[in-house]
């Protein structure tokens, strides 16, 4: 059986391939949900466990989509304006409920800016955000282009 190279293959041609890099940053931060009745109602207090995966379809000359230090830079800048402060208090929090969702959302939306004004061809892919062990939300590009 002669295999065909990958990139040739027809049955992988509707698919994109991407490359990927992934970091993880932690930050310590309290925060308590609005308009939510539970535990959770109450203020109290995580460490917070940050990955951010970001993807591109070329490398650069070096061979690398970004260097891992550049990435961890920003997300541990962005992780800083967390970083022991009550979540409730940030601007946009005061108008968003700090859950992990909408944590993993303003990171995702941070880190994207961070890369595009850096001039960097990756995307964000995925921001997850894990409060505590095993309980972990996140926030992704759309997999697939919507339809009109």
């Amino acid at each position: 059986m002669r295999l065909l190279p990958f990139t040739q293959s027809p049955s992988l041609a509707i698919f994109s391939f991407m490359y990927t890099v992934q970091v993880n940053a932690v930050f310590s931060a309290a925060h308590h949900l609005v308009a939510y009745k539970g535990k959770c109602e109450n203020q109290h207090g995580h460490n917070w466990r940050v990955t951010a995966c970001v993807q591109g379809e070329t490398l650069g000359s070096e061979g690398m989509l970004i260097d891992f230090g550049d990435l961890k830079k920003f997300l541990r800048e962005i992780c800083a304006e967390l970083d022991h402060s009550d979540v409730n208090t940030h601007p946009y929090f005061a108008e968003h409920n700090p859950t992990a969702e909408n944590i993993a959302h303003w990171i995702y939306t941070r880190l994207s800016a961070s890369l595009k004004t850096a001039g960097c061809p990756a995307a964000v892919r995925q921001v997850t955000v894990e409060e505590n062990e095993g309980s972990i939300a996140g926030f992704s590009a759309p997999s697939t282009p919507r339809q009109a």
